[in-house]
């Protein structure tokens, strides 16, 4: 890491596409902005069936740093993964098709790696936007993300850096790198954002690729609980891109949740088993974050209409740790299935007051005490 000249780098990025040739178009666009020009754009198109590849070869024909590819409708982690073997540079970024970078992202994160040459990772903030292009949250990764709302950043990082101010920047003050170890908090969810995320080769070669079995939602918690794993990554906690939410074909939308909340499970539950005595938290953070999984899990199953399922996972949920939330949906899920459009309306008026709860423990109960 500490052996390329991060201002020369080139920079792979990966982008999967499906059927959102316009929102392509401003996520290429953005990438064509940035102030580090040392970049191939390798864009995935998993099956698309609207005019992605004609608009592709219609605005950027003449920009060799885009490189065009078409594969059969496999998923985003096939895409990912395909980018990953196309490319060539000594650093990855990825970009989701829906998403778009501020023009200073690239130069930003490169001074990253020159700052802490330890780091194989670094990711930032990001704002959300909707679909007329109002912003939603100015900060949106502690909204999306439970786990982020957990900790203090003197929890997570145990160095600070002054980077030099990139080109276009807009801020008054000098951005700032933290630095840490954070696989062990990564247990209790993710704490990183795909789109905003930059890593050395070397790191991408021993993480892997994106495992297809977590489609359509998981994918992502996965790989990058696997590249914290491997030592120090660093966090602006500056937002470079814009997150679109709201959006029609978004897979963040309710009918995939319960399946990232299962593979929220499958990723944790065999390390929290085997490998218990790596893992840097208290029991109790242990019984929360198994608690809240199950909590997530048997919520959707019964939302879904799958009481009996519901109920064997919400139980799971009380034996680790006995909450009101969980103890109401286990107790609605014996109740006839005609409840599910009622059950439906109670979750979309309690959802936010307990979304809001989710982060308030005392950030104590999450580490060991020393021995």
């Amino acid at each position: 890491m500490g052996g390329v000249d991060v201002r020369a780098a080139l920079v792979s990025v990966v982008i999967p596409t499906y059927n959102r040739s316009q929102l392509l178009r401003r996520a290429l666009e953005g990438v064509l902005s940035q102030s580090h020009s040392n970049w191939e754009a390798i864009v995935i198109d998993d099956g698309s069936t609207d005019d992605t590849g004609e608009m592709v070869a219609s605005r950027f024909s003449g920009e060799s740093r885009i490189r065009y590819f078409r594969q059969q409708n496999e998923g985003v982690s096939s895409a990912r993964n395909r980018g990953l073997r196309l490319s060539r540079g000594e650093y990855i970024a990825f970009l989701d098709s829906d998403d778009f970078w501020a023009p200073w992202k690239l130069e930003l994160q490169l001074s990253c790696f020159k700052a802490d040459p330890e780091i194989g990772m670094v990711w930032t903030n990001m704002t959300a936007v909707n679909g007329n292009g109002r912003i939603v949250a100015e900060r949106y990764l502690e909204v999306m993300y439970r786990s982020r709302r957990l900790f203090r950043d003197e929890e997570l990082f145990d160095r600070t850096y002054a980077l030099p101010k990139p080109s276009g920047f807009p801020g008054a003050a000098a951005p700032v790198l933290k630095t840490g170890v954070i696989w062990s908090q990564m247990v209790t969810g993710s704490l990183v954002h795909t789109s905003t995320v930059i890593l050395c080769r070397d790191w991408a070669g021993k993480v892997g690729e994106f495992k297809a079995e977590y489609r359509p939602l998981g994918e992502d918690f996965d790989f990058h609980f696997r590249t914290t794993r491997l030592g120090r990554v660093g966090f602006v906690d500056i937002p470079s891109i814009l997150y679109q939410v709201g959006m029609p074909d978004a897979l963040t939308e309710r009918a995939n949740m319960a399946t990232a909340a299962k593979n929220f499970l499958q990723v944790i539950e065999p390390v929290i088993e085997n490998e218990r005595p790596l893992i840097k938290l208290s029991d109790a953070a242990i019984d929360e974050t198994l608690a809240y999984g199950y909590r997530w899990y048997g919520t959707e199953l019964l939302l879904h209409g799958q009481r009996e399922e519901a109920r064997a996972v919400l139980a799971r949920s009380l034996r680790r740790r006995w909450e009101m939330q969980a103890f109401l949906f286990y107790a609605l899920a014996w109740l006839p299935v005609s409840w599910t459009a009622a059950l439906r309306k109670l979750w979309r008026l309690v959802r936010p007051a307990a979304r809001r709860q989710s982060g308030r423990h005392p950030s104590s109960i999450y580490f060991k005490t020393a021995d």
